[in-house]
């Protein structure tokens, strides 16, 4: 089905507002991992207190590290700003943006 640009925008917008609204976004400071080491992003899981809950963080900008390092984690997705969906909100319980990734209007 393809959609208007606007009404994907305010789709997202929305989805957003809702999330927000629900305290469901906690925005993150950007941080980068020195190596590819799941067990790195597990200790970080276990710090923001995230364990067991379906999680999406989302980067400013591709970071391999970060990505590869939390592809294996069961209910963690990792994606970019440019690459979120507003279906990718609705599927996960709480959206973790970096601070980078987060634009005020």
């Amino acid at each position: 089905m393809k959609l208007n640009k606007k009404v994907k925008s305010l789709a997202r917008r929305s989805a957003l507002t809702t999330k927000a609204q629900a305290k469901e976004i906690i925005v993150l400071e950007d941080f980068d991992l020195k190596a590819i080491k799941t067990a790195d992003m597990v200790k970080i899981v276990n710090d923001l207190k995230l364990t067991g809950k379906k999680s999406l963080l989302v980067l400013p900008e591709l970071n391999k590290n970060v990505y590869l390092s939390s592809r294996n984690l069961q209910g963690f997705k990792c994606v970019t700003a440019s690459e979120l969906s507003t279906y990718a909100h609705f599927k996960r319980w709480k959206s973790y943006p970096f601070r980078g990734s987060v634009r005020e209007n």
